[in-house]
């Protein structure tokens, strides 16, 4: 059975830095595409960034993070990160990974990013 594991998260002011990892395990990683998503509360969850599968040639963000946060992948460690610079109080959730789009359906516990003075 799949399981996500999302980590990094915490408490930081606005216009700092957090690093998110999300490892995988009971699949065979190399072979998806994958997807950062979050959720605040009161609001649906939403797809932050995607990543493609094998190599990871291929990026996509929403408009509201392009230019602030990276995704990227290490196939050997069975993990995709999420690097994200200059944050706002806007994006306040909690992040989860998944493929996409998300197909499994046991998501992780996910990991609270908090952007507040």
């Amino acid at each position: 059975q799949v399981q996500l594991v999302e980590s990094g998260g915490g408490l930081v002011q606005p216009g700092g830095s957090l690093r998110l990892s999300c490892a995988v395990s009971g699949t065979i990683f190399s072979r998806y595409a994958m997807g950062w998503y979050r959720q605040a509360p009161g609001k649906e969850r939403e797809l932050v960034a995607s990543i493609s599968a094998g190599g990871g040639d291929f990026t996509d963000y929403r408009d509201s993070v392009k230019g602030r946060f990276t995704i990227s992948r290490d196939n050997a460690k069975n993990t995709v990160y999420l690097q994200m610079n200059s944050l706002k109080p806007e994006d306040t959730a909690v992040y989860y990974c998944n493929t996409n789009p998300p197909w499994w359906t046991n998501w992780g516990q996910g990991t609270q990013v908090t952007v507040s003075s």
